[in-house]
C-alpha cells in the first residue's frame, strides 16, 4: 500500500467486494468543524482504512485515523497539542431493521442515493467525538494547576432589598 490521500466518499459494498485498503491523509484544512473547535489548525489526519466483508456477509470499513489538535488548556488558557486517536468500524445499513440486526462490533453508516458513504465527513465526526470534554494539560507539565485563576471580580451588594415574604411574617403575627 502506499501513501495517498483517502477518497472523499467511498461506495462501501464495491470497496468491500474488492477488499481495498487505503494508507493515506486527509489534509487538515479540509475539515472545518474540526477546525472551528480547535485552537489553531489541526493537523494533517494520518488514516488507515480496510474494506471487506466478515463471515456472516457483513460489509464493513474498519480503520484508524490520528491527528493532533492544539487545544487551550482550560485550568491555565494556555495552548497545548494532543494526539486524538480513533478506531472506528463502519457497516452500511439501509434501514431500521438492518440497524437491528447489526452486531454490536459495528457502528451503523448511511449510504446517500448512489450508495456511497462520505469518509471525510465520518472520519472528522469520528475526531470530534473522540476529542477531550475538558481539554488540559497532564497535572505536572500544567503552569497553574494548582492555583486558583481569578478572571474577573464580583463586588459586593451595598444595597439591602426588602423581604418579600415580610408581608406574611405579619399575617402570621395577627
Amino acid at each position: 500500500m502506499q501513501t495517498v490521500k483517502i477518497p472523499v466518499s467511498i461506495d462501501p459494498i464495491r470497496a468491500a467486494s474488492s477488499q481495498l485498503s487505503f494508507e493515506g491523509l486527509i489534509p487538515g484544512k479540509q475539515l472545518k468543524r474540526l477546525n472551528e473547535l480547535s485552537a489553531g489548525d489541526c493537523s494533517n489526519v494520518t488514516v488507515s482504512l480496510q474494506c471487506g466483508e466478515d463471515l456472516q456477509g457483513i460489509v464493513y470499513l474498519k480503520g484508524k485515523a490520528v491527528t493532533e489538535l492544539t487545544l487551550i488548556c482550560q485550568r491555565c488558557m494556555t495552548l497545548f497539542t494532543t494526539e486524538v486517536t480513533v478506531d472506528f468500524c463502519f457497516s452500511p445499513c439501509g434501514n431500521e431493521a438492518e440497524i437491528d440486526e447489526l452486531p454490536d462490533a459495528y457502528d451503523p453508516i448511511e449510504s446517500n442515493e448512489i450508495g456511497e458513504v462520505r469518509l471525510h465527513q465520518l472520519i472528522e465526526d469520528e475526531l470530534i467525538v473522540a476529542m477531550p470534554l475538558i481539554p488540559m494539560h497532564v497535572s505536572e507539565s500544567c503552569g497553574q494547576g494548582d492555583q486558583d485563576i481569578v478572571v474577573g471580580e464580583i463586588e459586593p451588594s451595598q444595597e439591602e432589598r426588602p423581604n418579600p415574604f415580610a408581608v406574611l411574617e405579619k399575617l402570621k403575627s395577627k
